[in-house]
């Protein structure tokens, strides 16, 4: 895919190039989907989709971790768990390109360092913007996390909704899915995991 921008007349940041390869392989799509790509309606969705697929793969272009290059060690002797929970979120499935929607909670306990709170959804958008299937999209925001703040556990628990379901196949709406991954003292001393677990609303 390109990423060309193009520069407007007064110097600021255009709507990205979308290559013709691209916008025939969409025409083809329309086309053999049984619609006319050159009517009305259509003529312009060639680049419109191809410039939303740069949006919804952005996360292919950075590296989450990143976000977490940027510790703060003066904690005050703060010691229990830091939660966000509810964090929305959209990806899509590597299987069939369609949409997974939901809500992720990340926790860690830290062990001498900690990372703005934005941070962490940050780190989840990275991930989640890029062909995925729900298992490894939580693996990795958990190890990432893991291994740049080296705290002593890390809980990453996502909910979603699969337009490969919702929407085709079993056509079966409102159906979530939830996976989860622990590490550190949230695996291994079931008091924490209770703990966590709780706190994010899932004990």
């Amino acid at each position: 895919m390109s990423d060309s921008i193009q520069e407007e007349p007064d110097g600021r940041r255009g709507k990205p190039d979308v290559p013709d390869e691209v916008q025939d392989a969409i025409r083809t799509l329309i086309r053999w989907s049984g619609d006319d790509p050159t009517r009305e309606g259509l003529i312009d969705t060639p680049k419109r989709v191809g410039r939303a697929w740069l949006e919804y793969c952005q996360g292919y272009g950075e590296d989450p971790a990143v976000h977490l290059s940027r510790v703060f060690e003066e904690v005050g002797g703060y010691d229990e768990i830091v939660l966000l929970k509810d964090i929305p979120f959209q990806s899509h499935c590597e299987h069939h390109m369609a949409p997974i929607t939901g809500k992720a909670a990340i926790a860690y306990l830290p062990k001498n360092k900690v990372v703005g709170i934005s941070k962490l959804a940050r780190v989840l958008h990275g991930f989640a913007r890029r062909l995925q299937i729900q298992e490894r999209l939580t693996a990795q925001v958990a190890d990432c996390i893991w291994d740049h703040l080296e705290p002593q556990g890390v809980a990453v628990v996502i909910e979603a909704e699969h337009g490969c379901m919702t929407g085709r196949g079993v056509r079966t709406p409102g159906v979530g899915m939830i996976t989860s991954r622990l590490l550190g003292c949230f695996l291994d001393d079931p008091r924490s995991r209770k703990e966590v677990l709780s706190l994010m609303g899932y004990g």
